[in-house]
């Protein structure tokens, strides 16, 4: 991972650690070790792009017919997301309007294709979780 991220400058890391139970974080050098050390023991990961700094750009670019989970970093730094259908998407503008940086991400099973993808090891290296 410390490849990507050196060469796309900034990631976004998913971490379910338990089932429907997810946080975001957005990585960066500096902070790696940092968000390593929080992470739930056997978390699920998925690493994405980072978030784009451009919200207008990315709520524009929707497609007509999608269903996505529009994620994004509020001005206290913390990472939401929201899982939309295209009927629903009247209030996403309003609710993301001081939003720092964003990214919509596919719920469809079949298009979700993150550029990692792994399960936390144990503390031990040995591998326990059930996903």
């Amino acid at each position: 991972m410390r490849n990507e991220l050196a060469a796309r400058q900034g990631l976004l890391l998913e971490e379910i650690h338990i089932v429907n139970a997810t946080r975001r974080h957005r990585l960066t050098t500096e902070n790696l070790n940092a968000v390593r050390a929080g992470l739930g023991p056997r978390a699920l990961l998925s690493v994405w792009p980072d978030l784009q700094p451009d919200v207008t750009v990315v709520l524009t670019a929707l497609p007509s017919e999608w269903h996505i989970e529009f994620v994004w970093e509020a001005q206290d730094g913390t990472i939401r997301g929201v899982a939309l259908a295209e009927t629903e998407h009247q209030g996403l503008a309003a609710l993301v309007a001081n939003a720092r940086a964003a990214r919509a991400l596919p719920l469809c099973l079949d298009e979700r294709h993150p550029l990692l993808h792994a399960v936390l090891p144990d503390s031990d290296g040995v591998l326990r979780a059930r996903w």
